[in-house]
């Protein structure tokens, strides 16, 4: 089970440090519904995760009964390998959209829409930056499939999904509790925490999905 961890552990460190989800609960932090917004955004965050973990097990799981197992895990083989490549494309845009020397890195739009945003699109929000934005759906389903191809107990898959999921939202949890307890005192330095992170996303995000990518493929070459 721990190794399984160790496994799925640099999938879940990208995900938990992806710039744009630490930068929507920074802004949202200091609205005017900050703890009713941040709760409802963590909350999204963590069912969009629950929620593709969940589809891909059970695929998974329903695979091993209608197939066998040696079918699913060639099956898990070709698809780690054709994320793998997913994410190496990916890591290619990022690399493109990345800031040239002395230029400000762009802001995505929806950013700007958060000053006011209702407790039910912060729920909407969480949730899609989770499950539906392709960074962290193609690496939570990359994790997944480790974790389903590595044929523990039921109870052990769970506890590893469940690790996975809350090591992958430590950030935001971690940013929603520090701005809750410190305050208006934390607004300056998660102010330059985002700004930072908004500048260096495309070439960090670049060479983190690099990596994650090569060692997907590098596990999906084993269905040849």
């Amino acid at each position: 089970m721990f190794s399984v961890i160790g496994q799925v552990l640099p999938e879940a460190v990208v995900i938990a440090f992806s710039p744009f989800p630490i930068v929507g609960i920074i802004l949202i932090l200091f609205t005017k519904e900050a703890r009713t917004n941040s709760l409802l955004f963590t909350l999204g965050w963590l069912l969009g995760l629950t929620i593709v973990a969940a589809i891909v097990l059970a695929l998974a799981n329903a695979g091993n009964s209608s197939v066998g197992q040696d079918t699913v895990d060639t099956g898990i083989k070709w698809v780690s390998l054709l994320f793998g490549l997913g994410l190496l494309f990916l890591a290619y845009r990022y690399w493109q959209k990345r800031p040239k020397a002395g230029e400000p890195a762009a802001t995505p739009k929806w950013m700007a829409t958060l000053d006011s945003i209702k407790p039910g699109g912060a729920l909407g929000l969480g949730a899609l930056l989770s499950a539906v934005n392709p960074k962290s759906l193609l690496l939570t389903v990359s994790a997944i499939l480790t974790i389903a191809g590595a044929h523990m107990d039921a109870a052990a898959t769970i506890i590893v999904t469940v690790v996975f999921i809350l090591l992958a939202s430590i950030t935001i949890v971690g940013i929603m509790i520090y701005v809750l307890i410190a305050g208006a005192s934390a607004e300056k330095t998660l102010n330059q925490a985002k700004e930072w992170l908004l500048q260096n996303n495309s070439v960090m995000m670049a060479g983190i999905l690099l990596v994650i990518g090569a060692k997907q493929v590098g596990q999906g070459f084993s269905v040849f």
